[in-house]
């Protein structure tokens, strides 16, 4: 929580408490992702007078502050930057509202915000006129369009907002992060009366604000909170040193330490993965399991067949397996018996479907067992050297880890077959890549949209009813989204190609057959 808003909101007045008042003497980088900022009351040849120091580490794994009482800087390799600040005077120092933002601001009319967004992170110059004239992480372009305005946000955080968002918080405090929401959620669960949890809410609220910071470990690695949680390590009342606490803290993190940790969390993520996958697809048996049967339907118009009139889309007829009446959906173009064999067949696919998912929940479980097993023997590891062979020999590198395809893509499971559906078309020209030269692929004709992709299955043909539901939903997830009908591509991977040079989502096609589908989603 070291760069979360309600932390920040104590900093910023620390900050302004030091700098006030104080020249910007000057900054500058001597390593690739650090900012020294240097202010002093006054600049003599000798010596700084009352100097304050800003360190910025900002890395792609690792973003804060620090505060050293001193930094010599090297002869060489360093660079000076914000230059058009030098001799400029500290007007005050105050947080963006609502932003994990901090704004200096310069007697010139100058500004120097620190954005602290995680691997986002960056220091912005701004002009008196408002425009961004400098930089320190180039990379992050759109920062080049921030304005002060833009970084104060207003949220209506009032009980009555609280009322008309059914009593959920997060609408409301978008500022807590990931931390603070698991922990108010955990004090909520349960708690269905608006009046208790609002009340707990702003309790919670005034415990972030309460100047009390803890140096703390969660999953073995040091935290700075605004509450009790993990492993205590230190309790401190100044925000400057519990950001300079925490700062030590981490860099001082054993190689063992930090890559156990990693791996760890990466295992409970894969965990936590597994067991969203279970839930949900042991719901989907019991919905299957509690709808009326296929079979069932089939039957109860076989033995109706006398009654039952033509080109109805509807009938209502006895149900002999529950002593009721039922109605049941008929196709008009089709006679009677033609309806009572497609639901015989959608009987036979939904015992497919039913049987693919116990050997998926069978499947999962067994992997859900060996991430525990693995999880239990990281943790008792004591040597780095063991570590690292433990995880090579398993496989487990958090940097070759591929993302679950449920998680790279969407998914749907229909009648014992997998169909994979792109995001956008970055992620539709992935789902082409990693596709199998027998899967199916499919695409909209002549307009954007998803690329969509059947996984074939060794031995059997792709059953017509798949082949409808995919083209569907490629028309679902396309421009002829609305179209009365929709003709969609339909060829099997091989025959798709993508020359360099490219755009994004934009394939060759060499051989390709056209459905005509009415657009259908999940």
């Amino acid at each position: 929580m070291h760069q979360n808003y309600h932390f920040i909101k104590q900093l910023a007045p620390r900050l302004h408490s030091e700098l006030a008042g104080k020249q910007f003497v000057e900054a500058f980088s001597q390593q690739k992702d650090e900012l020294i900022i240097v202010f002093a009351d006054q600049e003599n040849v000798e010596e700084l007078v009352n100097p304050f120091f800003i360190k910025a580490t900002l890395t792609n794994s690792f973003s804060c502050l620090s505060f050293p009482e001193r930094f010599d800087r090297a002869r060489r390799n360093s660079v000076n930057l914000f230059n058009d600040f030098e001799g400029d005077k500290v007007d005050f120092v105050k947080v963006c509202k609502n932003e994990r933002a901090i704004q200096v601001h310069f007697e010139s009319g100058r500004d120097l915000i620190f954005k602290l967004f995680g691997n986002r992170s960056n220091f912005i110059a701004v002009n008196v006129e408002g425009e961004v004239t400098q930089l320190f992480n180039n990379k992050l372009s759109t920062d080049r369009g921030l304005t002060v305005a833009s970084l104060n946000r207003e949220i209506d955080q009032s009980w009555e907002a609280f009322v008309a968002n059914d009593g959920r918080f997060e609408p409301l405090f978008p500022t807590f992060g990931k931390v603070a929401n698991k922990y108010l959620s955990g004090k909520l669960a349960g708690k269905e009366d608006l009046a208790e949890r609002w009340t707990i809410v702003q309790e919670v609220l005034k415990e972030l604000e309460s100047s009390v910071f803890y140096i703390t470990k969660i999953e073995n690695i040091p935290a700075l909170t605004l509450f009790e949680t993990g492993e205590i390590v230190q309790v401190l009342h100044d925000p400057i040193e519990a950001l300079n606490a925490f700062y030590l803290a981490y860099i001082r993190l054993s190689g063992l330490d930090k890559e156990k940790a990693d791996i760890v969390r990466l295992l409970k993520k894969r965990i936590q993965q597994t067991d969203n996958y279970l839930e949900n697809t042991f719901q989907k048996l019991v919905d299957l399991e509690n709808a009326t049967k296929n079979d069932e339907l089939a039957n109860i118009i076989m033995a109706n067949l006398h009654v039952i009139p033509e080109r109805a889309e509807k009938v209502e007829l006895y149900d002999f397996y529950r002593d009721q009446p039922i109605t049941i959906k008929l196709k008009k173009d089709l006679s009677a018996q033609k309806n009572a064999e497609g639901y015989y067949r959608k009987a036979k696919n939904e015992k497919i479907e039913i049987d693919r998912l116990n050997d998926s929940l069978a499947a999962r479980e067994a992997d859900r067992k060996r991430l525990q097993e693995h999880l239990a023997h990281i943790e008792a590891i004591e040597m780095l050297r063991d570590l690292r062979a433990y995880i090579k020999a398993n496989k487990l590198e958090q940097g070759s880890a591929a993302p679950a395809i449920d998680d790279l893509f969407k998914r749907l499971d229909f009648m014992g077959y997998t169909i994979l559906i792109g995001r956008n078309a970055k992620n539709s020209d992935l789902l082409t890549k990693q596709a199998h030269k027998e899967d199916l692929w499919f695409h909209a004709k002549d307009v954007t949209g998803s690329h969509v992709v059947v996984k074939n299955q060794p031995g059997r043909k792709f059953p017509a009813l798949v082949i409808e539901r995919a083209a569907e939903l490629a028309a679902f997830y396309s421009k002829r989204k609305n179209d009365s009908l929709c003709p969609v591509i339909v060829t099997p991977k091989k025959f798709v190609r993508k020359p360099k040079g490219l755009p994004d989502g934009l394939v060759l096609i060499d051989k390709e057959d056209i459905v005509m589908v009415v657009a259908k989603g999940e």
